[in-house]
């Protein structure tokens, strides 16, 4: 049997981070060894204590490690700048940083849909993440790629696109493959609960699918930027270059559950 995968999971203790140590020890259990870490231990749930501002205790954390998976850091979008300059920023310099400095092959860095979330500002994304869609057809419009200027809408979308920045600095000058999620909406019950939600939704399922690819992605791949969301009908990013670039094949569609977010919201 080949080798285990070694992973390192930063904020593992946060809602993504729980759902991919809950596929990885039961449908990956045979291909992943995963080490959690988090800056609040859960002794009892096997996450180690470890402070991702504490860039020293990273890089023993990180040793001995094939991948590290960054998820740590405030992960609220109305962030104010002083949490997001005081925090995210130094857990996310320190994740690239000790990755390296451990010998690392690859970081999956969690960025964000709202790394470019200006965009919804403007025509047509404006009148699909609302629900109106008169006039318009779906896939009819140039949807965002990762291409598409960076257009942060807050402090949060900022520190985000300063790690994407961050970790394409570590690919070219450090040799340290970084591979970057722009991850769309991810809740606890893994479908839609508003109507933005049918454009941005990642579920469960295609966020373990998003995230095994950037893993498994060939060693060569040694920087690229991704949506994460679903194979939804009303998504307004680019999962093309995904499919391509690293096999992310997402399977499952927000149009499934219309029917009751639309009745949640007085719509339907």
């Amino acid at each position: 049997m080949a080798s285990q995968t070694r992973i390192a999971i930063t904020g593992a203790a946060g809602l993504i981070g729980g759902i991919l140590r809950g596929v990885f020890s039961s449908s990956y259990a045979d291909r992943y060894s995963v080490t959690a870490l988090d800056v609040h231990g859960e002794s009892g749930q096997g996450v180690a204590a470890v402070d991702s501002t504490d860039a020293e205790a990273l890089a023993v954390a990180f040793r001995d490690h094939d991948v590290v998976i960054d998820l740590a850091a405030g992960s609220s979008s109305s962030l104010a700048w002083s949490p997001v300059y005081g925090n995210n920023i130094p857990c996310t310099y320190n994740a690239l940083q000790a990755a390296k400095a451990a010998g690392v092959r690859r970081v999956v860095f969690a960025s964000s849909n709202h790394a470019t979330g200006a965009y919804e500002n403007d025509a047509p994304y404006r009148q699909v993440v609302a629900g109106d869609y008169e006039g318009l057809q779906p896939g009819a419009f140039d949807r965002i790629t990762a291409d598409s200027p960076i257009r942060p809408d807050g402090p949060y979308g900022i520190v985000k696109a300063f790690g994407e920045l961050a970790g394409r600095y570590y690919a070219e000058y450090h040799g340290l493959s970084v591979l970057c999620m722009r991850i769309g909406t991810v809740n606890a019950e893994g479908r839609p609960q508003a109507l933005r939600q049918l454009a941005t939704l990642l579920t469960h399922d295609d966020l373990v699918r998003l995230v095994v690819a950037c893993i498994q992605a060939p060693a060569d791949r040694m920087f690229g930027v991704y949506y994460g969301v679903s194979a939804n009908t009303w998504r307004i990013w680019d999962i093309e270059a995904a499919a391509a670039e690293i096999g992310y094949r997402p399977q499952d569609d927000a149009e499934r559950w219309r029917a009751e977010v639309e009745a949640r919201s007085g719509t339907g």
